[in-house]
C-alpha cells in the first residue's frame, strides 16, 4: 500500500471505537483506504479538493459507511501531525 501522505499521529474517538466494536468493522481498512487516496463518499467537489490538498498541505477529510449504515470521517491534519477517525457528530 502506498501512502499519498504522512498521516502523523493516528487516532480514534471514542464513538467511533464504540462503533467498530459493534460492526466488527477494522479502523485499519478506512485508514489505508484514506492514505490511499480513496476518499470514500465525497462529492466530486470535495474530492478534487483533497486532491489539490495533498499537495498543497491542507486538512485532508474521507467519509466511509461502517457495515450497519454508521457513517465515520477519517481527517489527517493540514500539518500531517495526526489522523484521526471519528463520527460526524463528534467533530
Amino acid at each position: 500500500m502506498i501512502s499519498k501522505f504522512p498521516v502523523g499521529r493516528v487516532l480514534a474517538t471514542a464513538g467511533a471505537l464504540r462503533a467498530f466494536a459493534q460492526t466488527g468493522d477494522t479502523p485499519a481498512a478506512f485508514l489505508r483506504r484514506h492514505i490511499s487516496g480513496d476518499w470514500g463518499e465525497l462529492d466530486a467537489e470535495d474530492r478534487a479538493e483533497n486532491e489539490r490538498s495533498v499537495t498543497c498541505g491542507f486538512r485532508l477529510l474521507s467519509a466511509y459507511t461502517l457495515t450497519d449504515g454508521t457513517r465515520i470521517w477519517v481527517i489527517t491534519e493540514a500539518d500531517r501531525s495526526s489522523t484521526c477517525i471519528l463520527l460526524p457528530e463528534e467533530y
